[in-house]
């Protein structure tokens, strides 16, 4: 396994977009370590703070890349991020396509600086 500076976290209103979205990516990028939130901790449809800290604190990583599907998710992350002693870097982009493309750059040792560059246009808001 090689080393890693950055990860990836994904956060969705539903577990099986999170899961199946991280096994998308495992297949450009099987060395990226990738946690993800899908869904509440009671298992319902939603976030909640509580599942994206454990997301964020199960990944090995110190720095990470962290992709959403919708706003509240967002709201959840702002805070998760602001008691987080991980350095983290949160993505306005469409959630598939942002998360396989940085994972994928991650993947090739690509720099953060260019991975940004990559995400762009993929900007939703």
């Amino acid at each position: 396994m090689k080393a890693y500076l950055d990860a990836t976290a994904l956060v969705s209103h539903v577990p099986a977009i999170a899961n199946g979205v991280e096994t998308l990516i495992k297949q450009v990028a099987k060395d990226v370590p990738i946690t993800t939130a899908g869904g509440t901790s009671d298992g319902k449809i939603g976030t909640d703070l509580d599942h994206i800290q454990k997301a964020i604190g199960d990944n090995p990583a110190s720095e990470l890349l962290v992709f959403y599907d919708l706003g509240s998710a967002k709201m959840n992350l702002d805070i998760a991020e602001e008691v987080s002693d991980k350095q983290m870097h949160v993505y306005d982009v469409a959630f598939v396509e942002g998360a396989y493309a940085a994972a994928a750059l991650l993947e090739a040792n690509v720099t953060l600086d260019k991975i940004e560059a990559q995400l762009k246009p993929l900007k939703v808001k």
